[in-house]
């Protein structure tokens, strides 16, 4: 019974641990952003820009873009929804896409936003 229950829980813990994600840090995909094209990431740095961007670009949402400092570098993140505040401390979740252009500025590398979280 022990040696069931003790197994059990060594799978749970590693199943726990797979589901965490890993954070990136944005100097590697700055580096390297053909590496990451398309993948799903995690970051968390500093916001140092905040723009909110008109509705009709994200469908009626209220969207904008911000750019993110973790120390390593920085990148500028496509939300679709509000954008934080200057100076607050995020991770962000999202995917890495090359290319972007919205209101013809060009922002080159971006992570479009899926999840944010707010640190304190």
């Amino acid at each position: 019974m022990k040696k069931a229950f003790g197994t059990l829980l060594i799978l749970s813990s590693l199943l726990f641990l797979a589901a965490c994600p890993t954070r990136t840090s944005i100097g590697e995909i700055t580096a390297n952003p053909s590496r990451f094209e398309g993948k799903e990431v995690v970051v968390a740095g500093n916001v140092e820009n905040s723009f909110g961007v008109s509705a009709s670009i994200f469908k009626g949402a209220s969207g904008g873009v911000y750019k993110l400092n973790d120390g390593t570098g920085d990148i500028w993140v496509l939300a679709k929804e509000g954008v934080p505040a200057k100076g607050a401390k995020v991770g962000v979740k999202g995917k890495i896409q090359t290319g972007i252009t919205i209101n013809g500025k060009n922002y080159g590398l971006a992570l479009v936003e899926e999840d944010r979280k707010f640190k304190r």
